[in-house]
């Protein structure tokens, strides 16, 4: 049996959070796969040459959201190891907390057939991956603490 070339990937994304009708909301999209049902992920994808690992953040969740989005702060990263392309690739994603500041869901780019808001309360039933449900309550645990700070 061939032995597989260990290789390594960065990408960078973010968790876009607003308030709607006094719920927190975040955005998620879904990416169709042959085979199944396809997967509800965070956006975020790989760094252009020369740019920061925030520039793509910024870059890849306007891209594939539709939003104009700003960062409020790092929320942390997630690796994972998959195989692809006779490789087995570890992979880092790191995240940032983001508020929208402009654009629209329907300017949303095709790596996702589908992009929307759901209440925070409802992404863990509704994420494909299990390493992206802790981020969430990561980021959950983070406005929390940032809202009981203020009062």
């Amino acid at each position: 049996m061939a032995r597989l070339r260990r290789a390594t990937a960065t990408s960078a994304g973010g968790i876009v959070v607003r308030t709607i009708a006094g719920v927190l909301h975040l955005v998620v999209g879904h990416r169709r796969r042959l085979g199944d049902g396809g997967s509800w992920t965070l956006p975020k994808g790989t760094p252009n040459p020369l740019e920061t690992l925030e520039e793509t953040a910024l870059r890849e969740v306007a891209e594939e959201t539709g939003l104009e989005v700003r960062i409020v702060a790092p929320i942390d990263r997630i690796e994972y190891v998959f195989v692809q392309g006779g490789a087995k690739i570890h992979k880092t994603v790191h995240f940032w907390l983001m508020e929208p500041i402009g654009g629209d869901l329907a300017g949303h780019d095709h790596e996702f057939d589908e992009v929307r808001w759901v209440p925070l309360a409802d992404a863990p039933g509704l994420l494909t991956f299990e390493t992206e449900r802790a981020l969430v309550e990561r980021a959950a645990g983070m406005i929390a603490g940032a809202s009981g700070a203020r009062a």
